[in-house]
């Protein structure tokens, strides 16, 4: 595997700014886990969410430049949180971060719009490399 230099994702915006990233999970262990891979791409962290709906409300008032959204959570899911951040902004760039692999569920996520799909438990070195690849496809 390709190996991923820890400021490599920063110069991937095209203004030259840092990626700044909204972490969506009702686990704070999965997010301090994420934002941990996150920073060590040199990723910056705009906020954190535990829910759909907060992540729906933090989308617009942070604007991250991507999303990490966990699918089962309480008080308002993953994927109906997608919908809704889609529907305010077409170009939002979510990828999904959950325990349920299911091909069902992958296909809902894809077809509303996410990215990309990734399955907990991750290895930190091949996630972080599909999140490269993905953000090299948008920002490269």
């Amino acid at each position: 595997m390709e190996d991923i230099k820890p400021e490599i994702c920063k110069y991937l915006k095209p203004d030259g700014r840092k990626l700044r990233a909204m972490v969506v999970d009702d686990s704070q262990f999965m997010r301090n886990q994420i934002i941990k891979m996150l920073r060590a791409m040199d990723i910056e962290i705009s906020c954190e969410a535990p829910t759909g709906s907060v992540a729906v409300e933090y989308y617009g008032q942070y604007k991250p430049d991507i999303v990490t959204m966990d699918i089962t959570m309480p008080d308002m899911d993953g994927i109906t949180a997608l919908k809704k951040i889609k529907e305010t902004d077409k170009s939002a760039r979510i990828i999904m971060i959950t325990a349920l692999g299911n091909e069902i569920k992958v296909k809902e996520c894809i077809m509303n719009g996410a990215l990309n799909f990734i399955v907990k438990p991750f290895q930190v070195a091949e996630t972080t490399k599909k999140i490269y690849d993905t953000l090299k496809k948008v920002f490269g």
